[in-house]
């Protein structure tokens, strides 16, 4: 059973030999080949090339595409600057002027860094074919809202206007809808929508404003036949009810979240990928906490899972703690 078998088979309710391994891997994987962040964030065959290299050494079951937020943010006008230990720095077209007649109108086959994203799905499906799954990335309309009006300034406009906030959320929709079906074309199986923003408003402006446009991009996924991976970093105990609405096949758990909590709100065919702490118990751990750590939340919150950290391995983790979360946990069924 190969990665993409072994992933596919979990996510269609099948036994499999041993868990998935999905973890997010960016500065690590640049790194752990010689290269960089800026070369990882600015040329796909450096991300392919890194993510191929981690899979085969360390046993993962999928390849992805993330590399930072500012894909479309680029797409809409924005200036980037690489920095070679860092995630790239992106300006906020919208930060100072709300007028969104200024934007540009992404296109995922013309804007260089969509464009950069399309190119290695359509790499990885040419180099490893149907060996490991392969992921995709899109922000959610929130996340590429807040990324265009900078972070304090989206988050005034869901309290003092609504009005604008939904209209810039809908411009983000469009060409998250948009990214994903060129991502799909070009060879993703899933896509995965990071929506890192929402874990910071209410429940009510969660349900009313964000949850619908996450609903509508699940949607047009998987009408693409792809599957879809929801990511939210931060605490999401308050919006579980709401994203229990997602038709959504996989969700990271961040590690303050209780992925118990998850299981019980969630309907029971969604897998649960996480939730270990990146830096406490992966960085900071031995591969024999790492261990009995992944072991115990698996025997906790029962099938589908996958492992995963939290969120992305963080750089200078030890080779070893990575080898350790990433060795096979066999499934029970």
């Amino acid at each position: 059973m190969n990665g993409k078998e072994r992933y596919l088979g979990v996510l269609n309710g099948q036994a499999v030999d041993f868990l998935p391994r999905i973890p997010i891997l960016m500065q690590f994987a640049a790194e752990h080949i010689g290269s960089n962040y800026g070369e990882f964030a600015s040329d796909y065959n450096t991300l392919v090339k890194a993510n191929e290299a981690c899979a085969r050494e360390f046993g993962m079951d999928q390849v992805s595409c993330i590399s930072d937020p500012y894909r479309e943010t680029q797409g809409f006008g924005s200036d980037i600057t690489y920095v070679t230990d860092g995630v790239p720095r992106s300006t906020h077209p919208l930060s100072s002027d709300r007028d969104l007649s200024q934007l540009l109108a992404p296109d995922p086959l013309k804007s260089e860094r969509m464009l950069d994203r399309v190119n290695a799905c359509r790499l990885y499906k040419e180099t490893l074919g149907d060996e490991y799954s392969i992921l995709g990335w899109v922000e959610g309309a929130a996340a590429e809202a807040a990324d265009l009006r900078d972070i304090i300034n989206f988050l005034m406009d869901v309290m003092d206007d609504e009005s604008y906030c939904c209209e810039l959320m809908d411009l983000c929709l469009k060409t998250a809808i948009d990214f994903a079906g060129a991502q799909v074309d070009a060879g993703a199986d899933t896509i995965g929508i990071g929506d890192a923003i929402a874990s910071q408003v209410s429940v009510d402006i969660y349900e009313r404003l964000i949850l619908p446009r996450e609903e509508k991009l699940v949607s047009s996924i998987k009408d693409t036949g792809a599957f879809v991976r929801l990511h939210i970093c931060g605490d999401i105990t308050h919006l579980l009810p709401g994203i229990a609405q997602l038709d959504i096949d996989i969700i990271d758990v961040d590690h303050m979240v209780d992925p118990v909590d998850v299981r019980k709100a969630l309907d029971d065919r969604i897998v649960i990928a996480g939730n270990i702490d990146p830096a406490a118990a992966v960085f900071n751990g031995t591969p024999e906490s790492i261990r009995v750590h992944m072991e115990g939340i698996y025997k906790n919150v029962g099938n589908p899972f996958m492992i995963n950290a939290g969120c992305e391995i963080p750089s200078g983790t030890p080779a070893e703690n990575l080898q350790a979360l990433c060795k096979p946990v066999d499934y029970v069924g």
